[in-house]
């Protein structure tokens, strides 16, 4: 049975119908462990993994993405044997490290705990959160191929069960764990995502026998590639993979020691490392989250990104990769202005009503400006991988990771954890800024001024129409939360209707007037 191909549009909608539900969900599973575990709690799952990622990230290799690449440039080709090779070494490969790692890191879990846990509550969570390592790394094996093949309803569908799942569990767990302690209860949230993992996992698995299922008689004609084939194909993903794997590695390790330079840099400041982990929960476990849940547009678009440029670029189509890198910047800054505008306008209000926690309220509005430049760097880092430029993926982290904890330290000794926060968001405007610049002088850049001046224009609109829509709403003695929830409503859809009206969700013409930047 061949595998359906999607166009990149049709991809793009499914990943991203898919990802407002998969991040709903998430953000449900978020409120969720609010409520049950509190701001103390979230810090110690915050805490809890610390080295996760980078296990992971040295399972992987980087293999996900130059598997999405490679298959898309066999594909074009024809060359179904190359792609069978190139998942057959990337599972080899991720199997056996995952395996390893796993291993390590649960009979090396008491030293690493004393090592880089900075509240030594969160070890159980820790350990609960380990098997989870080969579990993330063979999904991401299949994610990787289907992404390939831009077959993206496997990737949708696989990451709202996991969700579901994941939800389903912490319902049950965390409230039978909870009366032994909050230690306990957080290392059962960590088990419910394992969980959720392997039942996406499970269905990842199903979807792809059931895709070759046609193809099984095939598989004795298929001659055994030589050895020398083998190793191309293991030497090409890894050309790809191990620039990824350095992004990856240094930037793992930079979160493993994260909650501790926090904590340490707070403790300077002058707070105790109880309300440090509560307030490090407040921004880790309460304001960003906020501010990535309105990103599933730009990293849907990412996503399908990757494959859709190498294929133009394998077929040297510049005007294809340009009225694509067009898409992405223009989703980019429709979507990210309203929620730039929400977040920071409304942060008070919204983390009081979510979260019951105004107090994180003042780390998202101060977030929230420097945060709108990540709708951008997404899209922008997925050309950069899909025209084969993962060394420089990799030395644009590196650089914005060194000078991101030199701010974070800095800032947070001096203000607190204020400090920390506008740490955070100078490193997300040095790494778009990096991302935007390699982009423009590998393809070069055209921005066209009118979508900005009219997106400006609904900005203007929305913020008006939101802040008259609440206070009517207010009168009416219709509570705070259907004050808020009505007024962000009407201010979208006057949002909508300005873009509409002045055309701005209309791509231009051909040959539009645009300011090139290189």
């Amino acid at each position: 049975m061949e595998m359906k191909k999607q166009s990149f549009i049709r991809g793009t909608f499914i990943l991203t119908v898919s990802s407002f539900f998969t991040k709903g969900l998430g953000f449900v599973n978020g409120i969720l462990l609010a409520r049950f575990l509190g701001a103390e709690g979230v810090g110690l799952l915050m805490i809890a993994h610390p080295l996760l990622p980078l296990f992971i990230t040295l399972t992987e290799l980087g293999l996900p993405v130059a598997i999405s690449k490679l298959v898309s440039e066999a594909e074009v080709k024809g060359d179904e044997a190359r792609i069978k090779r190139i998942l057959t070494v990337s599972l080899s490969v991720t199997g056996s490290l995952s395996v390893v790692l796993t291993l390590a890191a649960l009979f090396g879990s008491k030293w690493i705990a004393s090592m880089v846990l900075a509240d030594q509550r969160a070890y159980y969570a820790m350990v609960a959160i380990t098997p989870i390592i080969p579990i993330i790394a063979m999904s991401a094996v299949l994610k990787g191929y289907f992404r390939g093949r831009q077959n993206m309803s496997p990737l949708a569908l696989s990451d709202i069960i996991e969700n579901l799942a994941q939800i389903i569990v912490i319902i049950g767990v965390v409230n039978i764990l909870l009366p032994y302690g909050i230690a306990y209860a957080a290392a059962g949230a960590m088990a419910a995502s394992v969980i959720g993992e392997g039942v996406g996992l499970m269905y990842l698995f199903a979807m792809f026998k059931w895709v070759h299922r046609g193809k099984t008689r095939e598989k004795p004609a298929i001659a055994p590639s030589a050895s020398p084939t083998k190793d191309r194909t293991l030497r090409d993903l890894l050309r790809i993979g191990l620039p990824m794997t350095g992004s990856g590695f240094i930037h793992s390790i930079y979160h493993a020691f994260l909650p501790l330079l926090i904590t340490k840099s707070l403790v300077l400041f002058g707070v105790g490392v109880e309300m440090a982990t509560k307030q490090f929960g407040l921004l880790a476990g309460y304001a960003i989250p906020l501010l990535f849940l309105p990103s599933f547009f730009t990293q849907s678009l990412s996503t399908a990104l990757i494959p859709a440029i190498s294929e133009a670029s394998v077929d040297n189509n510049s005007q294809l990769m340009h009225s694509r890198m067009d898409m992405a910047m223009r989703t980019g800054l429709i979507a990210g202005l309203p929620c730039t505008i929400i977040l920071y306008l409304w942060a008070e209000p919204l983390t009081t009503v979510i979260y019951h926690a105004p107090e994180a309220g003042v780390l998202l509005q101060l977030l929230a400006p420097l945060f709108f430049l990540h709708y951008f760097e997404a899209p922008l880092r997925a050309i950069l991988l899909g025209l084969g430029r993962a060394s420089t993926v990799m030395w644009n982290h590196v650089m914005t990771n060194i000078f991101e904890v030199s701010m974070i330290f800095v800032l947070g000794s001096n203000l607190g954890i204020k400090g920390v926060a506008m740490g955070f968001g100078l490193g997300i405007l040095m790494l778009a800024m990096l991302n935007f610049w390699a982009v423009a002088g590998t393809i070069g850049f055209y921005l066209d001024i009118r979508v900005v001046l009219k997106a400006g224009a609904g900005a203007i609109v929305m913020t008006i129409t939101s802040l008259a829509a609440h206070r009517f709403l207010l009168q009416m003695d219709l509570g705070q939360t259907i004050a808020l929830f009505g007024a962000l409503l009407i201010s979208l859809i006057a949002y909508g209707a300005t873009l509409q009206l002045t055309r701005a969700l209309r791509s231009g013409p051909k040959t539009p007037t645009i300011t090139p930047i290189s």
